[in-house]
């Protein structure tokens, strides 16, 4: 083998290994990329999980009559359909986003009533619609 030979048997290796190497890179972007939106989607889930705990609890507290505790859990529960309204992505999302944010600002009056009025229907209401959307995320593949 002459010199040059090896030279370029090492030139083509080295083309070889940056394309694996840009493969593999593109690869390990997407599936980085895969994993953001999964986390977003978990995210997402978990935010949904607490809300309904909230609201279940809120429940509890109305039936005892723990006023302070109500508030609490209605809170929490409102500042979470306020942190998911925020983080719609309105020129993305098209129809979806506007109606995700009506129906979050609705929610959050809702909030408000039940808390003032100690209406456990009115909580049913709530519970039921965002028990809707939250098995709906669930469906989502992560």
């Amino acid at each position: 083998m002459k010199p040059s030979d090896k030279t370029t048997t090492g030139r083509r290796q080295f083309i070889l290994h940056s394309i694996a190497g840009a493969g593999a890179f593109a690869l390990a972007q997407q599936a980085s990329a895969q994993a953001m939106v999964a986390d977003k989607i978990e995210l997402i889930q978990m935010l949904f999980d607490g809300l309904i705990d909230s609201l279940v609890t809120a429940k509890g507290h109305i039936q005892r009559g723990s006023i302070e505790e109500k508030n609490k859990s209605l809170t929490r529960a409102g500042r979470i359909v306020i942190g998911l309204q925020g983080a719609l992505d309105m020129e993305k999302g098209g129809d979806l986003s506007r109606n995700l944010y009506e129906l979050y600002s609705y929610v959050t009056r809702r909030l408000i009533y039940v808390n003032a009025r100690n209406d456990l229907d009115a909580l049913q209401e709530v519970h039921a619609m965002l028990n809707e959307i939250r098995q709906a995320w669930r469906d989502v593949p992560n």
